[in-house]
């Protein structure tokens, strides 16, 4: 049977995504022909207000526990996270564990497939960070779950970081490598389950997180009264002024002609951020 939690906790995030498109990021939209660094600056710090909210709806409203062990992050490095995927929705729950570390503003969620895609990831890093994420009472496997209000009562992430530095280098070595990393993680996770249902006994204690645990109970009553009070507001303005509803018919055209035309935003963003690095190149080649 459909819960209320349920119900209330996806109609929050999709309203609240819904309008901040629309009137938090519609007005930058301009900013990425123009100067594409900025524009990602300012639309990163949109997102990550917004991904604040279901982090705060999880646990605040809903009451999830979430519990961190192993190795800290490090504010501000660059690293990849590979972490085993349990249920559908494990990619939500990491933010949980992101938020204390002021991570929610950078990261960015890739397939294994298309990573290798990515040239040159191993230049740019600062270390890999090797998640392992387990639920020790219920397990909701997809969205529908949530709709039904299954809830999880815990989260446990283990966090196992590897400086760049100590990485193989070689394609064959590094196959090794991840391997080895899955085949702990299976072992990690066989002892969780099958023992007190906690990363204990790896003999790593709870994690400090980066924030205070004050100004995370702040970061998170601030984000559900601000998204709480945005939806309405943005609903009550274009009924109130016909200058807004235009603003808001152009903009949902906007974004689903760019959908059509270009494939996504990321790639007309990627787009003018090459063009324009492009053109200086250009120009100091013509003055040699």
């Amino acid at each position: 049977m459909v819960s209320w939690r349920g119900i209330y906790f996806i109609l929050t995030l999709f309203w609240g995504s819904f309008f901040g498109s629309i009137f938090m990021m519609g007005p930058f939209l301009p900013l990425m022909f123009i100067s594409p660094s900025w524009y990602r600056w300012i639309n990163n710090r949109i997102v990550a207000t917004w991904l604040t909210l279901p982090v705060a709806l999880l646990e605040t409203m809903l009451g999830v526990k979430v519990v961190i062990t192993g190795d800290a992050f490090v504010p501000g490095e660059r690293s990849v996270i590979i972490m085993n995927h349990r249920t559908r929705m494990d990619w939500m729950f990491l933010w949980n564990c992101l938020m204390r570390y002021s991570y929610l503003r950078l990261q960015k969620i890739c397939l294994k497939a298309s990573l290798k895609s990515v040239p040159g990831f191993g230049k740019n890093l600062d270390a890999v960070h090797d998640i392992t994420v387990a639920y020790p009472h219920n397990i909701p496997q997809t969205e529908k779950h949530l709709l039904l209000g299954d809830f999880p009562k815990e989260i446990h992430f283990h966090v196992h970081r590897y400086p760049v530095n100590t990485l193989p280098e070689s394609k064959e070595d590094l196959q090794l490598w991840c391997h080895k990393r899955w085949e702990e993680k299976e072992e990690r996770l066989r002892s969780f389950y099958q023992g007190e249902k906690n990363f204990s006994f790896t003999g790593q204690t709870v994690v400090p997180p980066c924030k205070s645990d004050l100004r995370i109970l702040v970061v998170k009553f601030l984000s559900i009264l601000y998204w709480t009070l945005f939806s309405p507001t943005m609903c009550l303005f274009i009924y109130l002024y016909s200058l807004v509803r235009w603003y808001f018919i152009i903009i949902i055209v906007i974004f689903v002609l760019q959908e059509r035309i270009f494939g996504g935003l990321e790639i007309l963003e990627l787009a003018c951020y090459r063009l324009l690095h492009k053109q200086p190149h250009l120009n100091a080649k013509k003055n040699e």
